[in-house]
């Protein structure tokens, strides 16, 4: 397979630019370097190298294995199917895929048994078909590939921001302007490899993120936003939001959790009040732009209409 790396992928790491063009992991992305299955202009490089405009980019796709993943009869929301995508509504409290503490009760376990073996194997795991993720605390709208093509294609998509991805939040604080964009590079935290930071320092590894927000409602302490994801980093509205003074409701890992409506409605916040409310892409198929909702999860909904009622 072969791709041009464009002005948007300029300066990126190689492996960086590979995974973006690819819909490889950035892990599997570095594996196929390090074995030498990428050329950049004919010639192999290290995955560190950074990428100019204009670089011709080729890869031979990982040869795909058994997923050690096993099929679950699990109940899936699935907002759109055709015979190369789906559109899941995932709920929150639910993992998009297994690893260490999660073996299985995840979403790739009930698409494994609702799919029977139809996702894209493009990762170089037979039938994982993840495109994109959201956090486990998160609910709403995630689009899974059953093809090889249409997971490049998707994954493409995303790479040039052709995907728009709108979340619903509620927040501490208020805000002096009803709209607002946050430009942070995001990488590892220096001591908690779980949890991501805002990085300033430039020899530290960071990414750029860019999120958009508006305010859609006002109350005291508190505010409801639609926010818009133009990069999609780990974490990155829980970041990025709690780098500018308003970390998530419910979400005790980037500063959420104290303020008083949250210790007296705790029973509602099962993590990071967040929703990915409506996606909008490309068929990789048919050429026909498609955009999709999902309502806000009972427990969302509930903390705003107490919000609403208690406000003056």
């Amino acid at each position: 397979m072969r791709e041009t790396v464009t002005e948007q992928q300029a300066g990126m790491r190689l492996d960086a630019c590979l995974a973006a063009l690819s819909g490889l992991s950035r892990s599997a992305a570095a594996r196929l370097i390090e074995q030498g299955a990428v050329r950049l202009n004919g010639t192999p490089h290290d995955k560190k190298t950074a990428v100019r405009p204009g670089d011709l980019l080729e890869w031979q796709p990982p040869e795909a294995v058994p997923c050690e993943a096993h099929a679950q009869d699990l109940p899936l929301d699935i907002v759109y199917e055709d015979d190369c995508l789906l559109v899941i509504n995932k709920p929150s409290g639910m993992v998009v895929h297994p690893g260490p503490g999660n073996p299985d009760g995840t979403l790739v376990n009930a698409l494994l048994h609702h799919c029977q073996g139809r996702l894209s194997g493009i990762n170089g795991v037979i039938r994982p078909g993840i495109v994109h993720r959201i956090d486990k605390d998160t609910s709403g709208l995630l689009v899974v590939a059953k093809t090889d093509a249409a997971h490049t294609a998707l994954a493409e998509q995303i790479a040039r921001h052709a995907v728009v991805r709108e979340y619903r939040a509620l927040v501490s604080g208020g805000f002096a302007d009803d709209t607002g964009t946050v430009s942070l590079p995001i990488g590892r935290h220096s001591t908690d490899r779980k949890r991501m930071a805002v990085i300033r320092d430039p020899a530290r590894t960071a990414r750029q993120a860019v999120t958009h927000y508006w305010v859609l409602e006002r109350f005291p302490g508190i505010s409801y936003l639609s926010l818009k994801l133009e990069t999609g980093r780990t974490h990155q509205i829980r970041v990025h939001m709690s780098a500018t003074g308003h970390p998530l409701l419910g979400d005790t890992v980037y500063g959420g959790g104290h303020t008083p409506f949250e210790k007296k409605h705790a029973a509602l916040l099962n993590g990071q009040c967040l929703h990915a409310i409506a996606l909008t892409f490309t068929h990789p198929q048919t050429g026909q732009s498609m955009t999709f909702t999902a309502p806000l999860p009972p427990d969302f909904e509930a903390l705003l209409s107490l919000l609403r009622h208690a406000s003056p």
